[in-house]
């Protein structure tokens, strides 16, 4: 709830001036340490995530920023958070902790590997003729309310789609017998099934408590916590628009394997 008490106090332009402030003073690499800790904060979901990233763009906000802020945002929430408690202490401090460090790591990544080269593309999101011409508020509502429903409409039904096939017809019991603890399969598939299966962080609690009662892994609970919200079908159709064909696989790329490094750790020393 901290980004929102913000906004509401002290206004967009102001939280804009504070992230260029802090830029201008080179924190360097612990600057990418409370933009991780801020996306986490933040309760805005990808699609309010996003526009916010593209204004700190514009104000001049370097790219490994904006990588930890958006990374660890996607991840978690306070919301999500808090809903996490009902997993036990452990999955709590665990996804918090991974989702805080994959939030680090994106931002590591790209001031390494996009020091002198864009990762982030925006311009989806610059200034343009105003489409909302019409003088009747009511059209202009329902013509805006379409062209967000053909944009992102598909891919949210699919999503929907494909989650209620597993919930219907995966039996848990039999699912959580792949997700055993030192179960290389298991954690793979963990990893995997987040992506269609994903469709909310509060729907996939109950889900997750199901598993875990029945032998699924806290490694490979994390690794679900972790591909889930970052490659939720709906979520990639936002990263989509932002990244190119070859930037997008290096972040599915790298959301597993993360993913996948997260929980064989937790699986190793539990």
């Amino acid at each position: 709830m901290f980004i929102g008490s913000l906004v509401s106090v002290f206004g967009k332009e102001k939280i804009h001036a504070m992230f260029a402030a802090m830029q201008g003073r080179s924190l360097g690499l612990a600057g990418i340490i409370p933009a991780s800790l801020l996306g986490i904060a933040s309760p805005l979901c990808m699609y309010g995530t996003i526009p916010i990233c593209a204004s700190f763009a514009e104000k001049g906000i370097e790219e490994d920023w904006l990588a930890a802020f958006m990374m660890s945002s996607i991840l978690l929430n306070p919301q999500l958070l808090f809903y996490s408690a009902a997993l036990g202490k452990a999955a709590l401090v665990v996804r918090f902790i991974s989702c805080f460090l994959c939030g680090i790591t994106a931002g590591l990544l790209i001031r390494i590997f996009f020091k002198n080269k864009k990762f982030f593309n925006f311009s989806g999101f610059s200034k343009t003729a105003n489409s909302d011409t019409d003088n009747n508020l009511l059209f202009c509502f329902f013509k805006n309310l379409f062209r967000n429903a053909k944009a992102t409409g598909p891919a949210f039904l699919l999503g929907i789609a494909l989650s209620a096939l597993f919930q219907r017809y995966a039996n848990p019991g039999t699912i959580a017998l792949f997700f055993g603890k030192h179960h290389g399969f298991g954690l793979l598939m963990a990893a995997t099934v987040g992506v269609p299966l994903y469709v909310c962080g509060g729907g996939t609690i109950p889900l997750l408590i199901s598993w875990m009662e029945k032998g699924m892994s806290l490694g490979s609970a994390s690794a679900f916590m972790i591909t889930g919200p970052a490659m939720k079908i709906t979520n990639l159709g936002a990263v989509k628009i932002i990244l190119g064909i070859k930037d997008f696989f290096i972040y599915s790329g790298f959301s597993i394997i993360f993913a996948l490094l997260v929980g064989f750790f937790i699986d190793f020393v539990t």
